[in-house]
């Protein structure tokens, strides 16, 4: 299933992100964030982060490859395979162990760069260049997508939930 965003400003690339990151809150996926430089995936994790509590900074791990991000029984790795040159480069930084934790959102951006070693994601974000601001497509299952779009409207706003 799939579903799209309009995404006129990096305030509503936060709004969806702060949407996936309530619909996938203690559970254990994978997503992948495709999109060029400066599509907003890493603004797209912030969001998800600050919807499940996180306070802090939330910086690109385009130098670390990974972010990790600790909550009391779950825990959340922000990839980027950016600078990966070889898939195999990924088995050397542990990544397996990433995804066998139960307890843990694993994000990915660049995952074209783990191409042949990573598996089959929950989750799938393509960013694009849309007009003046972002167009956000979604590729899930439907219980997600479900869950994002009743949160986020088409025109990139939020829809207020019940808390």
């Amino acid at each position: 299933m799939q579903k799209q965003f309009v995404l006129d400003n990096e305030i509503a690339t936060e709004q969806l992100g702060g949407c996936i990151g309530k619909a996938l809150q203690q559970q254990s996926a994978l997503v992948f964030l495709v999109g060029d430089l400066g599509a907003g995936k890493t603004t797209l994790v912030r969001g998800m982060l600050r919807a499940v509590g996180f306070t802090g900074s939330t910086k690109s791990p385009t130098y670390t490859l990974v972010e990790p991000y600790t909550f009391a029984n779950w825990s959340v790795y922000h990839f980027d395979l950016y600078r990966v040159a070889d898939p195999e480069e990924l088995e050397y930084i542990g990544f397996d162990e990433y995804l066998a934790d139960d307890s843990a959102l694993v994000v990915v951006e660049w995952p074209e760069r783990g191409e042949g070693w990573l598996t089959k994601p929950d989750l799938i974000i393509q960013l694009e260049y849309w007009e003046s601001g972002r167009r956000a497509t979604v590729t899930g299952t439907e219980p997600v997508l479900t869950s994002i779009a009743n949160a986020f409207n088409d025109n990139g706003e939020s829809v207020p939930t019940p808390d």
